[in-house]
């Protein structure tokens, strides 16, 4: 099993987001940079895999609202996608 660590602290706005989660996950280049494109991609992963988003915190206070939609991506797309799952982990 593949296994993926996203750090919310190297996820300093939308755009670095996107650039950050294609690479660590391998996405083609031609990826959209955006929430559809993502939920795309993920759900073509074909092999299985585990991504663990860490730093919750800092994730959500540089992408204000927009980080709930990262989040709702991930989610739908591992119940889309057998082969994904996904963890957040949210300090105490």
């Amino acid at each position: 099993m593949k296994k993926i660590r996203l750090d919310g602290k190297k996820m300093t706005d939308r755009k670095s987001a996107h650039e950050y989660i294609a690479k660590k996950l391998g996405f083609p280049e031609y990826y959209g940079n955006n929430l559809d494109a993502l939920h795309d991609c993920l759900c073509e992963i074909g092999e299985e895999t585990a991504v663990t988003l860490v730093n919750a915190e800092e994730f959500a206070e540089n992408l204000g609202a927009y980080h709930k939609g990262f989040i709702r991506v991930f989610e739908d797309s591992a119940k889309e996608n057998g082969k994904l799952t996904f963890k957040c982990r949210i300090k105490a």
